[in-house]
């Protein structure tokens, strides 16, 4: 694998919008943050700065669509850094499906949706493939300045294809993590060339009194109930990209 100029990584995605609370899928369509989204970056961003000891030596870079942008403000302010915009960090592109809910794309396109549910190829949609989406992340990633540690600002989609292609992980284990939920991170570590996963999925305490999406790692077997489709929020479309 090619290497990075960062020996640590954070994989960030957004915070929450209106289409993520509809099931609507949005792929590179451009929603912004709704106000739990917005909150969620506010508070998730010193929880964040706490748990991936980051500080002013970070490099921050995000998609440079408007829910991933303004969710890296929050931690770019706090750091007192810049926020690197990339846009082949954006969302995975979902062709025909973007806008639409889960329930709309099962009505319209049946056979299409099965595909997407068992984890196989979705044909005829348009978009973009799993792995074009994983390489231009990954040239993204490449294209950064020497740091100890890059946050990388996403999408649920986007953040799933670059975990597996940093893991290495074959086609056929796709989605072997559970999906990001709103303002969750992963933290990865470099060592002797490979990544080592040091916790999936964390996320800071919900202030309207909702649990955490449950953290996984250092060897940790995923816990019940975190497969793709079962793990995230029946309404969080983008989660599972």
């Amino acid at each position: 694998m090619t290497p990075l100029p960062v020996s640590r990584l954070v994989l960030w995605r957004h915070g929450r919008t209106e289409w993520n609370a509809a099931g609507r899928f949005q792929g590179r369509m451009d929603p912004p943050l709704d106000a739990v989204g917005r909150r969620q970056a506010v508070e998730s961003a010193p929880h964040l700065v706490e748990s991936a000891r980051l500080d002013g030596d970070a490099v921050v870079v995000s998609s440079d669509l408007s829910r991933a942008a303004d969710t890296a403000a929050a931690l770019a302010t706090l750091l007192g850094v810049g926020v690197r915009h990339d846009p082949r960090l954006r969302e995975h592109g979902m062709g025909s499906w973007e806008g639409l809910t889960r329930d709309e794309v099962a009505d319209r396109y049946p056979d299409q949706f099965a595909d997407w549910l068992a984890g196989r190829p979705v044909r005829g949609r348009g978009g973009e493939e799993a792995e074009a989406v994983a390489e231009r992340a990954f040239a993204a990633l490449v294209d950064l300045p020497p740091a100890p540690v890059a946050v990388v600002v996403s999408h649920g989609g986007t953040s799933g294809r670059l975990l597996e292609r940093l893991l290495g992980l074959a086609p056929d284990q796709r989605r072997l993590f559970g999906p990001l939920g709103n303002c969750a991170w992963t933290e990865l570590l470099e060592h002797s060339g490979r990544w080592r996963v040091l916790r999936h999925n964390s996320a800071a305490p919900s202030s309207d009194g909702t649990a955490a999406p449950a953290p996984t790692g250092n060897g940790a077997a995923v816990p019940a109930g975190a497969s793709p489709e079962e793990g995230a929020p029946a309404a969080d479309a983008d989660a599972v990209l």
